[in-house]
């Protein structure tokens, strides 16, 4: 494995999660939210996140796939669904990373057949330079130079997703 550069510590992590947790309690006032985590990169995140608002949240789970290694097949796969009913419900969902967009471009499109009440996007990390399909992002964390990064619940083929950072790895 080659180097691993920090390219941002936890405590920079911890803090921007405290500031989101505070923008998504003002927007939701009382309301309960379904978290929907995409597996499983948003796992970290989403439990920092969720251990930090006040409102009563719901988690869920959903699992698709667009990566084989460092790179995008340009498809996206669904693996698992969500279990429960969001119908009605206040949905945010949690993604470790928004690099092309195709991901969330087809979890939206199916989350909406599922009548929520609203759905918004969350992201510790935000490519923008590599989007292919533009979304509204509603929370994000960081937003990055198009580096491959890991740690923090990303990975580089199931690996480094324990690091308590995120780091990048150099070409």
């Amino acid at each position: 494995m080659q180097n691993i550069n920090v390219l941002i510590n936890k405590s920079r992590i911890e803090k921007r999660i405290e500031e989101i947790s505070k923008e998504i309690e003002e927007d939701y006032k009382g309301k309960e939210i379904v978290f929907l985590g995409i597996l499983k990169g948003s796992v970290p995140f989403m439990w920092e996140l969720a251990k930090r608002v006040k409102n009563n949240v719901i988690f869920e789970f959903i699992e698709v796939s667009s990566y084989k290694g460092t790179e995008s097949t340009g498809t996206v796969t669904l693996h698992k669904d969500i279990k429960n009913s969001i119908e009605g419900k206040d949905v945010i969902i949690v993604e470790d990373i928004v690099d092309t967009g195709r991901t969330l471009d087809f979890l939206l499109k199916l989350l909406k057949e599922k009548n929520p009440n609203s759905i918004k996007i969350a992201t510790l990390l935000s490519k923008p330079s590599r989007r292919v399909i533009e979304l509204d992002v509603d929370y994000i964390g960081f937003k990055i130079d198009d580096k491959f990064v890991v740690g923090y619940g990303l990975d580089y083929d199931e690996n480094l997703r324990n690091l308590p950072y995120i780091g990048y790895i150099d070409a």
